[in-house]
């Protein structure tokens, strides 16, 4: 399965869920439906994926504790929100994100819409890791 072929088939499974759904229920919640759609359809995903970001504050490494909400068949980021729209400190976090991940595809998946074509985000990463 190509990339634009990965894609469509998590946007077809986040649709799945948000007809099922509908707007309402916490970001945790749509995670969990999402991974039963991924699930069905046979992908495999990693959550809460930790991303290999420490700060140096005065010397000291600290853990950031970053994390992409699904890493789908090792390919594409996907970042679940409900807001009120999709602004662009998401689209810069999702990006900073695959950027420290090597990630080359993100998705922010706003669930927070009456149809859910509104709330999807695909983001690019140019920048070789």
């Amino acid at each position: 399965m190509n990339m634009d072929q990965l894609t469509e088939e998590i946007i077809s499974a986040a649709n799945e869920v948000h007809r099922a759904s509908g707007p309402g229920l916490h970001e945790a919640e749509y995670e969990e439906c999402l991974c039963y759609e991924l699930n069905q359809r046979q992908l495999s995903f990693e959550r809460q994926k930790p991303l290999p970001m420490q700060q140096n504050y005065k010397g000291q490494l600290l853990d950031c504790g970053y994390k992409l909400n699904l890493v789908v068949e090792d390919s594409v980021g996907v970042q679940l929100k409900y807001c009120e729209k999709i602004e662009s400190i998401h689209k810069s976090q999702l990006l900073a994100f695959l950027k420290l991940s090597g990630l080359q595809r993100g998705l922010l998946l706003n669930f927070n819409v009456t149809d859910l074509r509104d709330g999807i985000v695909r983001i690019e990463n140019h920048h070789k890791k």
